[in-house]
């Protein structure tokens, strides 16, 4: 099993995200995730596995893939416990994969998208890295200590973190446009919204002790 895997989930597929990505990894597990799998079709990508209740995928797909192309299936009863994402995240974690890259979570309904970037915290919890990608964002959890935002590696010019239900005290933010110390960030505090690294540093540094925040990288 490789030790990465990218799960193409059913909202916003933007095709020339998509498509780099899937290409240029090649040591790799896709994981299909219901009408994620139309994208695979399409674009003549062979999922690894399909996972998902398979209510919002043409059923010629779904039959081509489990029928003539005898890629493993994972169907579920539409009344279920977890989201498909979150089974595919799941399913990776299973298989072995300890970075895992999601695609297609974002677009379209607010509680799907709260649904997938809360799923993070699973794969989080167990030392793998897990992240959100789309056009426009880069969706992950960070833990107590010192994140690093390097300008020559960051995903876009701009920076937001939020607290995942709890208060995280001592919050530090340097080599920021907008530097914070000892801060207590609150779930409502929309305080960290919108930063950006210095024009005078090379990196923004994020650090507290305890707890979890959610860290979303963006371009316009």
């Amino acid at each position: 099993m490789s030790k990465k895997a990218i799960v193409v989930s059913g909202g916003e597929l933007d095709e020339e995200l998509t498509v780099s990505i899937l290409a240029r990894q090649e040591d790799r597990c896709v994981i299909g995730v219901d009408k994620g799998m139309e994208f695979l079709y399409q674009h003549q990508f062979m999922p690894d596995y399909i996972v998902g209740d398979f209510d919002s995928v043409r059923e010629e797909i779904r039959d081509y893939y489990k029928n003539e192309a005898h890629v493993p299936v994972r169907e579920y009863n539409p009344v279920k416990d977890a989201s498909d994402t979150e089974m595919a995240i799941r399913l990776a974690m299973t298989l072995g994969s300890k970075d895992i890259t999601i695609l297609g979570a974002t677009g379209g309904r607010i509680d799907h998208l709260w649904a997938n970037v809360q799923s993070l915290m699973i794969p989080f919890k167990a030392g793998i890295e897990a992240k959100i990608v789309d056009r426009q964002n880069m969706i992950t959890i960070i833990g107590g200590g010192e994140t690093h935002i390097r300008k020559s590696e960051a995903f876009g010019p701009y920076f937001s973190v939020f607290p995942l239900g709890e208060e995280i005290f001592g919050f530090n933010i340097s080599g920021a446009k907008y530097p914070l110390k000892n801060h207590i960030l609150r779930p409502y505090d929309s305080l960290c919204v919108s930063n950006q690294i210095a024009d005078d540093s090379d990196e923004a540094v994020i650090s507290f002790a305890m707890g979890h925040v959610i860290l979303m990288e963006t371009r316009d």
